[in-house]
C-alpha cells in the first residue's frame, strides 16, 4: 500500500520503521514544525535517512495539505501519536481512510490523558485501539485492540514505554496486515460505555492527603513522569515521583512526614504509608533526601 505517516516522536519513529520493514511503500511523513533548538524529531530523521519526503505544517488545515494529500494519491494515512488537529478534509483523501492508534481501550479514555486517567481511577486492565478516524474524538469504529495487565507499581512512564509502547507499533503492522487481506473490522463503539477525560493538568495533579492510601498513590503514579502529583511545602509546590505504597493502619496524621531515609521520604497516608524516591521543586527532580536536606524537611512536618 502507499502509505502517509503522521506522528511524531519515538513512537512515529517505530511505526514507520515497523511499515517499511513491512514492505509498504510509505510515501510521505508529516510530523510537527522544528522546535526552537533546531533538533530534528526522530521520526523526520528516520524519514530523511529513508529518503521518505517529509512535510511539517503549523495545521493541517491549510488548504496546501489538503491539496499535498490528493498529489500523494495514498491508499491509507496511519496516525501514530499525533498531538495535531486532523480534519475530515484531510483525513479522508486517502483511497482506503485513516487509521489512528490510541492507548485505551476505546470507548474508555477517550482523549489525550488515557493512560494517565487509567492509572488515576485504579484500573487493573488497559490497553490499546487501533481504529478508523471519523468527525469525533476517539469516537471511529475499531480495527483492533489489545490489552495490557496494569502491575499494582505502574506509573504511566512505565506503563506507555514498557508495555503499550511496543504492543502499539506491533498492533499497527497487525492492522495493516488485516487491511491488506481485505475486509478489516470495523466495530462500531458501543457509546454506553465511553468516558472522555481532560488533559491532565495541574488541575487535577493535586493531592488531597485525606483521601485512602489507594486513592493517594493511584494519582501520583497517574502523573508520573506528567505533570507530577504534588503538594505544598512552606508555601511553595513540590511535585512526588517514583513513590511506593505500603498498607497498613489509618493515620490521623496524613500528608506527615515520618521518615527521611538515605535516598527517601516517607509520608503517612490514610492506609499506609508512601516511600517517595524522588522530589522536585523550583528546580530539577532529586531524590527524597537530597530534597529533605535542601528544603530543611524534618520528620514530622506536614505536607500539603
Amino acid at each position: 500500500m502507499r502509505i502517509i505517516l503522521i506522528g511524531q516522536a519515538a513512537f512515529a519513529e517505530k511505526t514507520l520503521e515497523k511499515l517499511v520493514g513491512k514492505g509498504e511503500k510509505v510515501v510521505a511523513v508529516y510530523c510537527p514544525p522544528d522546535p526552537p533548538n533546531g533538533r530534528f524529531d526522530p521520526v523526520k530523521q528516520k524519514a530523511l535517512d529513508l529518503h521518505i519526503p517529509v512535510r511539517q505544517h503549523k495545521s493541517f488545515k491549510a488548504p496546501e495539505v489538503c491539496d499535498e494529500f490528493v498529489a500523494w494519491n495514498a491508499d491509507l494515512a496511519v496516525l501514530a501519536f499525533v498531538t495535531q488537529i486532523v480534519p475530515p478534509q484531510v483525513f479522508t483523501v486517502p483511497r482506503l481512510g485513516s487509521i489512528c492508534f490510541h492507548p485505551s481501550l476505546l470507548p474508555k479514555y477517550r482523549g489525550a490523558s488515557a493512560i494517565n486517567w487509567a492509572l488515576i481511577k485504579g484500573e487493573a486492565v488497559t490497553g490499546l485501539s487501533v481504529f478508523w478516524l471519523d468527525k469525533g474524538i476517539d469516537t471511529g469504529p475499531i480495527l483492533a485492540q489489545k490489552e495490557v495487565k496494569v502491575e499494582p507499581d505502574d506509573t504511566t512512564g512505565s506503563l506507555y514505554f514498557n508495555k503499550i509502547f511496543p504492543l502499539g507499533v506491533e498492533a499497527i503492522g497487525e492492522a495493516i496486515d488485516l487491511i491488506n487481506a481485505g475486509n478489516p473490522p470495523r466495530m462500531v463503539q458501543d457509546e454506553s460505555k465511553a468516558n472522555y477525560d481532560p488533559i491532565c493538568t495541574d488541575a487535577h495533579a493535586k493531592i488531597d492527603w485525606t483521601k485512602p492510601a489507594q486513592e493517594v498513590y493511584n494519582l501520583i503514579r497517574g502523573c508520573d513522569p506528567q505533570p507530577g502529583a504534588h503538594t505544598m511545602h512552606n508555601g511553595k509546590m513540590v511535585r512526588l515521583f517514583d513513590a511506593r505504597l505500603q498498607a497498613g493502619n489509618n493515620s490521623p496524621s496524613a500528608g506527615q512526614v515520618t521518615a527521611i531515609g538515605t535516598e527517601e521520604i516517607t509520608v503517612a497516608v490514610n492506609g499506609g504509608t508512601l516511600s517517595v524516591k524522588k522530589l522536585r521543586g523550583d528546580g530539577a527532580k532529586i531524590s527524597g533526601a537530597e530534597f529533605a536536606k535542601q528544603v530543611e524537611l524534618k520528620v514530622g512536618e506536614r505536607l500539603g
